[in-house]
C-alpha cells in the first residue's frame, strides 16, 4: 500500500514534501491531453505564419503590420511558452523546478501587457488613419511604430517585474509542496494589475474607436453619395481599404476584451472564491485569444490566405519571394 501510495507521488523519494499527481486516467483525462496539446501547436502555428508572412513579404512592411507583427510574437510565446506550463500544471506535476515556475509567471506577466499595448497601438494606428488621414503617412511611420513596439514591451517587462517580484526574489514562495506552481497575486498587486493593464487601456480603447466609428459612418455615406464621380474614384478605394482595416482591427480587439474580460474582474475576487477550477477556465479563455488572432486575419485578409500558401507550399524559400506582389 504504502509503494502504491509513493507512485501516486511526483517526487516518490520526497514522500513527506511531495506533491500528489493530478488524476491523468480515464478517457476524459486522454481527451484533455489532445485538446490541450492541439490547441498549443495550432496556436504556436497559426502565430508563427502570420510572423513570417510579414517578416519575409516587403508589402507587409507597413506600420499596421508591424503591430499586428508585435501582436503575433505575444500570441506567439503564449503557445509556446505559457499554454506548455499551463498544462503541466494541468495534467501533470511541475518538474522543472521553482526558479523556472517563478520565470514563466513574469514571462506570462510579460505578454499580457505587451497584448494590452499592442491593443492600444493598434486603436491608435486606426484613429490616425481614420480620422486624420492627410497627414497619416507624416504622424504613422515604420520607425515611430517599431519604437513604440519596443517601448511597448521594455515597459511591460519592468512593469511585470513589479508584479512578480515576490516570485523572482523568493522563488516557489507560495507552493506547498514540492512538484507545484502557483501563482498567487494579493489585492494591492491585481487593483494595480486591473487599473494599468485593463481599465486605462481599455477606456482609451473604447474612446478611440468611438471616435473612429462616428468618423467612418460618416465617411461611408460620403462615399455612397460620390461613388459616380469618376474624379473621386482612387479616394473612394483608398477609404474603403481603411474602413475596412479598422472593422477587421476592431473585431480583434473586441475579441481580446471579451476574452480578458472575465480574468481581470476576477483579480478583484478573494482568494477563497478564485478556486482552481475557475482560475483555469479564465486562464484558458485568456490563452484562446491568441489561437483566434490569425483565425481573425484568415477570414479577413486575402494577403494572409495568400502568404499562407506560399509559405506552406515553400515558395518562399526562391529568390526574390520577398518582393512577390502579396496585397
Amino acid at each position: 500500500m504504502e509503494v502504491q501510495d509513493r507512485a501516486e507521488l511526483c517526487f516518490p523519494h520526497l514522500p513527506n514534501i511531495s506533491c500528489r499527481r493530478p488524476l491523468s486516467s480515464g478517457s476524459e483525462a486522454v481527451i484533455l491531453k489532445i485538446l490541450l496539446f492541439s490547441f498549443t501547436v495550432l496556436t504556436i502555428a497559426l502565430n508563427l505564419l502570420v510572423i513570417i508572412s510579414v517578416s519575409h513579404f516587403r508589402q507587409l512592411h507597413t506600420p499596421t503590420n508591424i503591430l499586428l507583427l508585435s501582436l503575433a510574437v505575444s500570441d506567439f510565446l503564449v503557445g509556446i511558452v505559457v499554454m506548455p506550463g499551463a498544462i503541466a500544471k494541468q495534467i501533470s506535476c511541475w518538474f522543472v523546478g521553482d526558479v523556472v515556475c517563478s520565470l514563466s509567471i513574469y514571462i506570462a506577466f510579460i505578454i499580457i501587457s505587451s497584448s494590452v499595448g499592442d491593443m492600444v497601438l493598434i486603436s491608435v494606428d486606426r484613429y490616425v488613419a481614420i480620422c486624420d488621414p492627410l497627414h497619416y503617412t507624416t504622424k504613422i511611420t515604420v520607425r515611430r511604430v517599431k519604437l513604440c513596439v519596443c517601448l511597448c514591451w521594455l515597459f511591460s517587462a519592468l512593469f511585470s517585474i513589479v508584479l512578480a517580484k515576490d516570485y523572482l526574489i523568493h522563488p516557489g514562495k507560495y507552493n506547498s509542496c514540492h512538484g507545484e506552481c502557483v501563482m498567487v497575486v494579493d489585492y494591492i498587486s491585481g487593483v494595480t494589475d486591473l487599473v494599468l493593464s485593463f481599465i486605462i487601456p481599455v477606456t482609451l480603447i473604447i474612446i478611440l474607436y468611438m471616435r473612429v466609428f462616428v468618423v467612418a459612418v460618416s465617411q461611408a455615406r460620403a462615399m455612397r453619395s460620390n461613388v459616380t464621380a469618376g474624379t473621386l474614384q482612387v479616394s473612394v478605394i483608398s477609404k474603403k481599404s481603411e474602413l475596412k482595416a479598422a472593422r477587421t482591427l476592431g473585431i480583434i480587439v473586441v475579441v481580446f476584451l471579451v476574452c480578458c474580460f472575465p480574468y481581470y474582474c476576477a483579480s478583484l475576487v478573494e482568494d477563497k472564491l478564485f478556486n482552481s477550477l475557475y482560475a483555469s477556465f479564465l486562464l484558458s479563455l485568456l490563452h484562446f485569444n491568441s489561437c483566434l488572432n490569425p483565425v481573425i486575419y484568415a477570414m479577413f485578409y486575402p494577403w494572409f490566405r495568400k502568404s499562407i500558401k506560399l509559405i506552406v507550399t515553400l515558395q518562399i524559400l526562391q529568390s526574390g519571394s520577398s518582393d512577390v506582389n502579396i496585397l
